[in-house]
């Protein structure tokens, strides 16, 4: 193997000359706050994602925390989610005055398990929140079946989900609404930024109202016509908005979406292939009728059969200059939630193991081919046995955010 002397970061975006180009003309108009580019990019992904409604904010966070608001949740509500996700799915839950109930996943799928949520289904039961976990989509056809027999609303978690798509139709598309993200490790980045998706008309205007502030207008649309507008204050709303300068990236991002898709088949296929006489388990195939985003290879190192931890094969990449993601450490594992809640990480055994053993390997259409190499060479050594180290320790970040 060559010696790399760069670090590979994880996660890093590809972007291109056309995004520049687009967030200078933002500058040099003057305009970098909401304004026509922002709506040019709602537009982009309304078509692309077949939705009647596309409502940019600040981040998947804000939508999901709207979306949850939009439930009305009073106290004792529960929404039901995932144990394996990022802390904003639950924070939303929480910061809308619900409580979050965790059903455990799919071993193979690492998606919320429809069996897991049947048994937590009751009367304070007020919605599902799935999560298409690394680009794979739920099984929303049951998910979906679940809701219309309980009275249930449903919002779905699409921060790895912008190309996925189930049995024809779009991850976002089920529920009363989805909320994407486009963080700058998602395949189509704003730096930071979400977008929610619903085909609810009303739901969609409020959206859009809570996420200005509650303002009916915003200043694009005051300042930018011949005569001014007065604005009035209809709800006590939130800062949620997206920037022009936010959504110059995405524009351009959007329009490569298929072309950095193809790019992440290839490197999963390339990495699928290396990896398979190894005695690790890799993401298991899509399932037909189906497209996964391909956002997340993770892969799982049990000690038992790889003669080393999964933090100390973390240990191994970093020193080999590869960075490596954590997607996740399960909910209960984070010591808030615990004190709140009383969890057990044990209570959902399936996301426990999975919370010990994940590693996300380097993913961006932005890694050349020498990258994979390295990616591909360095877990094979890695796997290796190897005298133990003097000092192995090294503070593993979670290099994720909606």
């Amino acid at each position: 193997m060559r010696e790399k002397t760069n670090f590979l970061v994880f996660g890093q975006p590809l972007i291109e000359e056309p995004e520049i180009a687009e967030v200078v003309s933002s500058l040099r108009a003057a305009w970098p706050g909401t304004g026509p580019k922002v709506s040019h990019f709602e537009e982009l992904v309304r078509e692309y994602k077949g939705v009647k409604h596309a409502i940019a904010v600040s981040s998947c966070t804000a939508g999901l925390h709207l979306g949850c608001i939009a439930l009305d949740l009073q106290p004792g509500d529960e929404v039901i989610t995932t144990p394996l996700t990022f802390c904003a799915t639950v924070n939303a839950i929480i910061h809308a005055g619900g409580t979050p109930v965790l059903a455990d996943i799919d071993p193979e799928t690492l998606n919320i398990k429809p069996e897991e949520i049947c048994k937590k289904i009751n009367s304070r039961t007020k919605a599902l929140l799935p999560v298409h976990f690394a680009g794979r989509p739920c099984e929303m056809s049951e998910i979906m079946a679940l809701a219309q027999q309980h009275g249930l609303r449903v919002i779905e978690d699409c921060a790895h989900a912008i190309e996925t798509v189930y049995h024809g139709s779009h991850a976002g598309t089920f529920g009363d609404c989805g909320v994407l993200s486009f963080y700058s490790t998602k395949n189509v980045t704003t730096g930071e930024g979400g977008m929610v998706l619903t085909n609810d008309d009303s739901l969609a205007a409020w959206l859009r109202l809570m996420s200005q502030q509650g303002v009916t207008t915003n200043a694009w649309q005051r300042l930018s016509g011949g005569n001014y507008r007065h604005y009035d204050v209809a709800e006590i709303g939130f800062k949620y908005n997206m920037m022009d300068l936010q959504a110059a990236i995405g524009i351009h991002q959007l329009k490569r979406v298929e072309k950095c898709w193809k790019r992440r088949q290839e490197i999963w296929n390339r990495y699928t292939q290396a990896f398979d006489d190894l005695p690790i388990q890799l993401p298991s195939e899509p399932s037909s009728e189906t497209r996964h985003a391909l956002h997340l290879y993770t892969i799982l190192i049990d000690k038992k059969t790889c003669s080393v931890s999964r933090d100390e094969f973390l240990v191994r990449l970093h020193h080999d200059n590869i960075g490596v993601g954590v997607h996740y450490r399960q909910i209960a594992d984070h010591s808030a939630y615990r004190r709140r809640f009383g969890w057990r990480p044990e209570q959902w055994p399936n996301a426990e193991k999975v919370s010990q053993q994940t590693v996300s390997l380097p993913l961006s259409p932005k890694l050349s081919d020498s990258d994979v190499h390295d990616v591909i060479d360095s877990v094979r050594k890695a796997l290796k046995p190897r005298r133990p180290r003097r000092s192995s320790y090294v503070t593993v970040l979670n290099s994720e955010g909606q």
